[in-house]
């Protein structure tokens, strides 16, 4: 059972790296660091987009539109440290 809690972990780890990459990318190009027209930020940008809307997505439709502010990856996080705290106090 340890060893599910931990792989469990891990996939939850790389979720929360992927968010965290999202949104410090998604700064970076609202505040014109990064240029979308580059190939390379294209393909990445793009990328993160498609790993996480179909998490995104349902979360969006349950948010109230706020405007131009995206409590969507807040929320993410926060249901991933959520939900790392139950598999650690239940399984570990």
């Amino acid at each position: 059972m340890q060893s599910l809690a931990q792989a469990i972990d891990l996939i939850l780890s790389v979720v929360w790296i992927i968010v965290i990459l999202h949104l410090i990318m998604s700064w970076l190009i609202g505040f014109q660091v990064l240029n979308t027209r580059q190939q390379f930020v294209a393909q990445v940008w793009e990328s993160l987009n498609r790993m996480l809307d179909p998490i995104y997505t349902p979360i969006r439709n349950a948010l109230p539109n706020m405007g131009g502010l995206d409590l969507t990856p807040l929320v993410v996080l926060v249901g991933i440290s959520i939900i790392r705290i139950v598999v650690v106090n239940n399984f570990g």
